[in-house]
């Protein structure tokens, strides 16, 4: 059998020894386990009345090592301490679409907000997550950061924040508009990405774009995509067409909802029940994008099934084109975009 330094000599400089291993393998070991002295001066090992081989066990301590307790050979702690900076709507989306779908111990997340601790009081009793105390301790261990701030305030909660952080905490902001180059002036240069998830995450049904500086390595990248589609799904694109997607999935809940409204508002002005009527509605938005989803087809090809020439659909259709709808809706995403454009020139 082999002595702990033996064992110690076949690993490698930068893997962990043999005491290491036995010192965080104690979930392995029941309260009988002991070390031992030989008559030669050596160390022994046994479990209870039966000698215990370091070797044996090495792959189940190294398992518990390397993934429960952290990585020796890049010293990050596995299980991701991340804190949002903001606790408005967005900050509670992806919370919620994280806590409720379990893809993140809401132990590890913190939240800190400018004012308002009532706020922070709700989130924390609603979600189980904790509140960055006022020394920033949180933020000093911070593997990832999250900026969820107001367009306005993102410079301010920068240099408050700025100083607490080491230098490998990776941030990724949430911000309407406010470009990466300006993240990097205000945190200086570290892995930093820039997405604009919707409201929808709060289900996990967020449609999200992301982009990142040339300090993200392929394992950081990971990670960010990871915790954006923990909240639905996330296309990689540039980042001048983040403005685009911020006009397009970002606001287009929004959009939806408003459809809805003056859909409800009209069917209400024939007759029939609200309650009603927005059933029938909500099942139809989800029928038609469940068939474009499932279909694959065009959405011209699946408009152009419905509508029988002479028929009451062509009518409608007949009047949302008198009325330019596609160019109310061009108009619409245009004017979104422009704000998104405006919104960073002044962060």
């Amino acid at each position: 059998m082999r002595s702990p330094a033996e064992s110690r000599t076949s690993l490698s400089h930068d893997e962990p020894t043999s005491e290491q291993l036995w010192k965080h393998s104690r979930p392995f070991r029941d309260k009988k386990d002991d070390r031992c002295v030989s008559k030669a001066g050596k160390f022994r090992w046994y479990r209870g009345n039966k000698r215990f081989r370091p070797d044996v066990y090495r792959a189940k301590a190294l398992f518990y090592f390397t993934f429960i307790q952290c990585d020796i050979k890049r010293g990050w702690v596995n299980m991701e301490t991340i804190v949002f900076v903001g606790a408005g709507s967005m900050a509670e989306a992806i919370i919620a679409g994280m806590v409720v779908r379990n893809t993140e111990d809401a132990k590890r997340i913190y939240v800190m907000n400018k004012s308002d601790d009532d706020r922070l009081d709700y989130m924390q009793s609603r979600y189980g997550i904790s509140i960055v105390c006022p020394e920033r301790k949180a933020l000093k261990f911070a593997d990832m950061i999250v900026l969820a701030t107001k367009p306005k305030d993102i410079r301010q909660a920068m240099a408050e924040i700025a100083p607490h952080l080491n230098d490998h905490t990776a941030a990724l902001s949430v911000i309407a508009g406010t470009p990466i180059k300006t993240i990097e002036q205000g945190l200086g240069m570290r892995p930093i990405a820039r997405s604009m998830p919707n409201t929808s995450a709060t289900i996990g049904k967020s449609a999200s774009g992301i982009a990142m500086n040339s300090k993200v390595d392929q394992r950081c990248k990971d990670q960010f995509i990871q915790l954006l589609s923990s909240i639905g799904i996330v296309k990689e694109v540039r980042e001048e067409d983040l403005h685009a997607v911020t006009a397009l999935s970002g606001s287009g809940p929004a959009y939806v909802y408003y459809l809805v409204e003056a859909l409800e508002e009209a069917a209400i002005d024939k007759g029939l029940s609200k309650e009603i009527a927005r059933e029938l509605i909500i099942q139809t938005l989800d029928g038609a994008a469940s068939m474009l989803k499932m279909t694959g087809e065009d959405p011209i090809t699946l408009r152009q099934n419905v509508t029988s020439p002479g028929g009451t659909t062509e009518a409608g259709l007949n009047a949302l084109e008198t009325r330019k709808f596609k160019q109310t809706i061009a108009e619409c995403i245009d004017s979104a975009e422009g704000r998104s454009r405006e919104l960073g020139a002044l962060s």
